[in-house]
């Protein structure tokens, strides 16, 4: 028998008690500590910021800056518990501009740790120096800005040192803090120093070169240059606009080519305002806009930045500022989607070709390829227009339409030869084996799977024509009803119009009960029920289309694998080209609908090395 409780007199904790409860909130490793020294560097407008670590930062973390400093006078409230500079009123919380804000970190770090400020204002003789054990002030030496030393970390708490790893990991995750901060601040230098050695170093990209040049050169110093040749250009405003004209949501960065996808999701780098996040909605949005084009479980990789209005962002969710509520996440799921799935469309094809042409804009404006190349655009908008117009009123099964029939615009397009530069995947040369392509261009030699090319043509052709055409609803013979949660009899009753736009009508059959009446006729094969669940799921956080679009294109690309052509069938000349042309109209085309790659450049100095010329 369970004795019975005795009565606990109610008390307020002391001030000490107090900070460190929260220290375990604010500070799970050394690595939050560097976190949030940077972020007050940061925001004191340092062009410098240098982090120094002993013991992978449990015995020294040092944070030296260039910024504003701190005056004297301030310099023993900095470490008070809540006592900021940077909020002073509720509109402030509401509207926050600021990489920090609660005022929780100062105070949580030294109530763990030996802890002293450095600071110098520009308009002080000397720095002064605080004790955060004594709250001494005494005079020290250094140039203008702010050194935050903080030693002995957990000495307080000795039972969460125990957690921490090895110095190796501790230090790795204070890189990677650093590094974190390094990929949105390009006008910013970071060196991190460890046991006395430099570790790493992102200098500064100042000079003549424009905010995009910089941004891209502080991306390729940070994640290295192949991230940047294996990636697109990232860019989506909204329409609406704020009253000085600017949107109200922007999205741009770099998407990795699903070339590039790694096996784990340790490249995947998501901002918002500035800030590195951890948000489920991007997440999603951005895997999303890879489900077409992705192989198997492989992950994504990415850097993307999310700007908008901050008053539409609350990022006083979690202490440790790292998660971030939106007031109206589908619309930030919409765009994070639809930016990166716009990039990712664009035939590498086309983009290689034009490179040089694209060097400072294509990092900001999308699809500037088209815009930015003339030579190129009219090219491409001629083969859309013999891939879609021409064959528009032809049956959506007959998949032999794609190949060009002699005498037709297509054809013509097959045998006439521009300049070997022009075509941006060559000229057909051969057929090998029955299964790929061989063709020249200006690199080189491209080796096509004809198979997996022309299913994805057939499948992006039969995706055109369904998005040209409303979803069409059939109803169910005996509805499908099925046992629903109080979440989903909500979002059935309240979203009954945006259900209706997909195809489907779910109403109550019961307090608990849903009934399936409709579904898109597409998918009155499918499992009713299943349909209906994962819609509603979807629909309480996210877009609900993207479910009946998945479905969709599941059922689309069996359809194409069935009807493309298939290996061991010889193709002529003009056959060859003319698919090589499709293949640099058609979006995605790098790809075929399981994920697999399409074609492969090798090029002149490969082919020499293979055969060791030059040496």
């Amino acid at each position: 028998m369970t004795p019975p409780a005795q009565r606990r007199p109610i008390r307020e904790l002391p001030d000490e008690l107090i900070s460190q409860i929260a220290a375990g909130e604010v500070v799970e490793r050394p690595a939050s500590v560097v976190r949030e020294l940077v972020d007050n560097a940061l925001d004191a407008g340092a062009a410098q910021v240098t982090v120094r670590l002993l013991a992978g930062g449990v015995r020294l973390i040092a944070v030296e800056d260039d910024g504003i400093g701190i005056d004297r006078s301030e310099l023993s409230i900095a470490l008070k518990r809540h006592a900021t500079s940077k909020i002073g009123s509720l509109e402030d919380l509401q509207a926050v501009g600021t990489m920090g804000f609660r005022g929780e970190a100062l105070a949580a770090i030294n109530s763990i740790a030996d802890m002293s400020i450095t600071s110098k204002t520009a308009g002080s003789d000397h720095a002064w120096q605080l004790d955060g054990r004594t709250g001494e002030l005494t005079a020290a030496a250094r140039s203008q800005g702010t050194t935050v030393d903080v030693r002995e970390l957990f000495y307080a708490t000795p039972a969460r040192r125990k957690f921490l790893k090895t110095d190796a990991t501790e230090l790795a995750h204070c890189i990677e803090a650093v590094r974190r901060h390094a990929l949105v601040r390009p006008g910013v230098g970071f060196a991190v120093w460890h046991e006395g050695k430099l570790v790493e170093q992102w200098r500064a990209c100042t000079g003549p070169a424009t905010p995009p040049e910089q941004m891209r050169q502080r991306l390729a110093d940070v994640l290295g240059s192949e991230f940047v040749a294996r990636s697109v250009a990232v860019h989506y405003e909204s329409t609406a606009v704020r009253e000085d004209g600017t949107p109200l949501l922007r999205v741009w960065g770099r998407a990795g080519i699903p070339d590039a996808a790694r096996s784990r999701a340790d490249q995947q780098f998501a901002y918002v305002n500035g800030r590195f996040v951890r948000d489920k909605v991007i997440t999603h949005a951005a895997r999303t806009a890879y489900e077409d084009v992705l192989h198997g479980h492989r992950q994504p990789v990415y850097a993307l930045y999310v700007e908008m209005d901050p008053t539409r962002v609350d990022v006083n969710v979690h202490p440790t500022k790292i998660e971030v509520r939106f007031r109206d996440s589908r619309e930030v799921h919409s765009a994070v989607r639809h930016a990166a799935e716009n990039a990712l469309a664009i035939p590498r094809s086309a983009l290689q070709a034009t490179a040089d042409a694209v060097q400072t804009d294509e990092f900001f404006l999308p699809g500037t390829f088209q815009a930015s190349n003339p030579s190129v655009a009219p090219y491409l908008q001629e083969q859309v227009a013999i891939n879609y117009v021409a064959n528009e009123n032809r049956r959506v099964s007959d998949f032999e339409a794609l190949w060009p029939q002699p005498g037709s615009s297509a054809a013509a397009s097959a045998t006439h030869e521009p300049p070997l530069g022009d075509w941006l995947l060559g000229r057909a040369i051969a057929q090998l084996q029955g299964i790929y392509i061989l063709a020249e261009n200006a690199q080189g030699l491209v080796v096509v799977d004809m198979h997996a090319a022309h299913e994805r043509i057939v499948y992006e052709r039969l995706k055109t024509q369904m998005d040209t055409s409303r979803i069409l609803s059939q109803p169910l013979l005996i509805p499908a009803t099925f046992a629903a949660s109080p979440q989903e009899v909500a979002t059935a009753e309240s979203a009954g119009d945006t259900l209706a736009f997909l195809g489907l009508d779910i109403t109550p059959f019961s307090a608990k009960t849903l009934a399936v009446r409709a579904v898109p006729t597409s998918l009155a094969q499918g499992d009713a029920v299943e349909l209906a669940r994962s819609v509603l799921a979807e629909l309480a956080q996210h877009d609900a289309s993207t479910v009946i679009e998945r479905a969709q294109n599941e059922l689309l690309s069996t359809m194409a694998c069935h009807g493309a052509v298939r290996a061991n069938r010889k193709l002529t000349v003009d056959e060859m080209n003319a698919l090589l042309r499709q293949m640099e109209a058609t979006e995605r085309s790098d790809q075929c609908n399981h994920g697999r790659p399409t074609w492969r450049q090798i090029s002149i100095k490969e082919l020499d090395a293979l055969f060791m010329r030059g040496r």
